[in-house]
């Protein structure tokens, strides 16, 4: 229940090497930058480095360039790009080659593109007018007569037989019909276009400039068809061009790329440092047992200059955390990152949180056959091929609630399939009947004795967490240090006591020494902790401080209650779980009483269905008891990650 012990560098030098600094920062791996000005206190002849990145332009544009072409960059591994040998002007030498080359191709492709639209316009709209008896190449050279082609709402032909049936030259003919329109052509008199353009205007008539005339419709599609079928050539050539440019070039293109987005990122550190006349400040962090790999780098640079001091020293600037735990408990920093990571001097509950969400998940969803679908689900699915992280925590969920599954006998809701077994272990039958009325009073009470074991272990932590941060008046008065802790133990103890032994077990001392004042202790916690701290200010209004306390006090008591009873949930799950698998059973009889095939049938929907419902609301119930009910109790989770600088390309948005 660690953090990686990390340094505080701070390195000095002369501006003309701080690109050499920050590769070496970068290339080691470990180094985390932090803004220089925020260690020292007399910066007002520091300025902060607030350079434009000579690299990221030419990086933007290799990754748009190849976009547009529908593929996604690739960085070298980071200790490839160290024997990359490359030249600033040679990479931008490429970048210039590489963009102008694809504009010039995807200008080719977009024009084609657009002449295809273009010719599948043309003959969609003249399709509307084939079967018409009409030479298009005469239309075009009539002297006299004026001809249009297009389209008008089909509420546009009613006025047409009335309003304009006297007018000789207002005549449509139509061609063909959709949902909406009519499409046809009307003709007249070269004198009378303007007029007749005019009312068929009116009527929405929304004409169609064809861009060839020529012969018949049905010529003009056929040769409109003809040149798209060339064109889609054309563009399969095009993209065959493109195809085989990018094989040529991919080699060296993911050296560029990769090149200058080390470049680019190495230049980013420049943003931490602070120049003051022709020198810098570069500060960051390490970790502690990567100090001599990383000084021994730094030395190579005569004029550079740098001290490190421990984190514990500058616990102020919040030094970053890398969280340290076991392959087993490593699956569930997903959760802890999920609430906030620890500071620096806070303890890692990792570990507690891998413990209790498995087992409180294998309590509360106990199948044999479900969990054993749950771990396999979870680790080669969600992990192995979705690449999830809650994969591998499903496993070991899953593999719990097996365990649990035996304890209480259910195979996929089944709660007599592994009879057998037992009877095979001398067993009369399942070790724990949920159903049985004394056992459900029992999963009851044992629901409430884990409450109060995670709860009195989050006191005892949270006191062990306030004596490593040296907040002694945090471990002794507030509400989840020594006094409160020694206030819920007795009392619970001693009602429990009392009631399993039939003995007076609180008696007066008991109850004023372990009860009482602890309780005191807890009221007056802002008072004396104020006084441990060493502060001598009192409060401004005795009458205000002891109404605060009173009702913090109160709300003390509340919350120690009512985090201990949520813990029913672990048993009430049990016997949700028995219950809507007894539900999916008699559904399953319904449908096929025979034991047939809808029966299995039924019994795999319901099987599937409680299974995922009930699989998310536990995991969402055992998160909830893990971040409200304990972690709100000795967690702060404040920290930072510890997040050293690798080479980075640009993300996709």
């Amino acid at each position: 229940m660690a953090v990686i012990k990390v340094k505080v560098v701070s390195i000095i030098g002369r501006l003309n090497e701080l690109n050499r600094v920050t590769e070496i920062c970068g290339r080691s791996g470990i180094f985390h930058p932090d803004h220089a000005l925020d260690f020292y206190e007399n910066t007002e002849k520091f300025s902060q480095l607030n350079e434009e990145n000579p690299f990221s332009g030419s990086l933007q544009k290799l990754y748009d360039s190849l976009s547009v072409i529908g593929h996604t960059p690739v960085l070298l591994p980071e200790e490839n790009i160290r024997n990359l040998q490359i030249e600033p002007q040679e990479a931008q030498n490429y970048v210039s080659r590489f963009t102008e080359t694809i504009s010039t191709m995807q200008n080719k492709r977009v024009q084609t593109q657009k002449e295809i639209e273009t010719c599948t316009k043309d003959a969609e709209d003249m399709s509307h007018f084939m079967g018409l008896n009409l030479n298009l190449d005469e239309i075009r050279e009539c002297k006299f007569i004026k001809v249009r082609f297009g389209f008008l709402p089909k509420e546009s032909a009613e006025p047409l037989k009335t309003t304009y049936k006297d007018n000789p030259y207002v005549t449509f003919f139509p061609c063909t019909t959709d949902q909406t329109h009519l499409w046809g052509v009307y003709m007249c008199p070269i004198d009378q276009i303007a007029e007749i353009d005019k009312i068929f205007s009116k009527l929405y008539f929304q004409r169609l400039r064809l861009r060839e005339i020529t012969k018949t419709p049905e010529k003009v599609v056929e040769s409109l068809h003809t040149k798209i079928d060339e064109l889609r050539k054309q563009m399969g050539s095009l993209q065959t061009e493109e195809n085989q440019f990018w094989q040529r070039e991919q080699k060296r293109y993911t050296e560029v790329y990769s090149y200058l987005a080390e470049r680019s990122t190495y230049f980013g550190i420049r943003h931490y440092a602070a120049s003051y006349h022709s020198s810098f400040i570069l500060t960051g962090w390490i970790p502690a047992d990567e100090e001599q790999s990383f000084t021994m780098m730094l030395d190579t640079l005569q004029s550079v200059e740098y001290s490190l001091n421990d984190a514990d020293d500058v616990l102020a600037h919040s030094p970053p955390v890398k969280l340290k735990n076991k392959a087993p408990a490593r699956p569930y920093e997903f959760f802890v990152k999920m609430y906030g990571l620890p500071n620096y001097k806070e303890i890692d509950p990792t570990p507690l949180v891998a413990i209790l969400f498995t087992l409180l998940f294998g309590i509360m969803f106990p199948d044999v056959g479900q969990g054993l679908c749950l771990a396999f689900f979870g680790y080669f699915y969600m992990w192995k091929h979705r690449h999830m992280p809650i994969g591998k925590i499903l496993l070991p969920c899953g593999i719990m609630a097996t365990l649990w599954g035996f304890v209480f006998g259910a195979w996929f809701g089944n709660e007599h399939f592994l009879d057998p077994l037992y009877h095979a272990f001398g067993l009369p039958g399942k070790p724990v009947d949920a159903m049985e009325g004394s056992t459900t009073v029992a999963i009851i009470v044992i629901a409430i004795a884990i409450g109060f074991v995670c709860i009195t272990l989050s006191m005892i932590l949270n006191i062990y967490s306030s004596c490593k941060r040296k907040d002694y008046a945090r471990a002794l008065v507030s509400q989840n240090g020594v006094a409160a802790l020694v206030f819920y133990v007795a009392l619970v103890l001693g009602l429990v006591g009392q009631k399993v032994t039939g003995k007076k077990i609180i008696t007066i001392p008991y109850l004023v020494f372990l009860i009482i004042l602890p309780l005191v202790i807890v009221f007056l916690g802002d008072f004396l902790g104020s006084r441990i701290r060493g502060e001598k200010s009192r409060p401004e209004s005795w009458p205000m401080f002891f109404t605060q306390s009173f009702f913090e006090w109160f709300e003390f008591l509340l919350a120690l209650l009512s985090n201990t009873i949520s813990f029913l949930r672990v048993g009430a799950f049990v016997l949700v779980h028995t219950g809507m698998m007894t539900m999916v059973l008699t559904l399953s009889q319904m449908v096929d009483p025979a034991f047939g095939v809808g029966w299995y049938i039924m019994m795999a929907i319901g099987n599937i269905f409680v299974g995922v419902l009930e699989s998310l609301l536990v995991s969402i119930h055992v998160l909830r008891l893990n971040f409200y009910e304990m972690f709100s109790r000795f967690y702060d989770g404040d920290g930072r990650a510890f997040t050293p600088v690798h080479v980075q390309g640009l993300i996709k948005a």
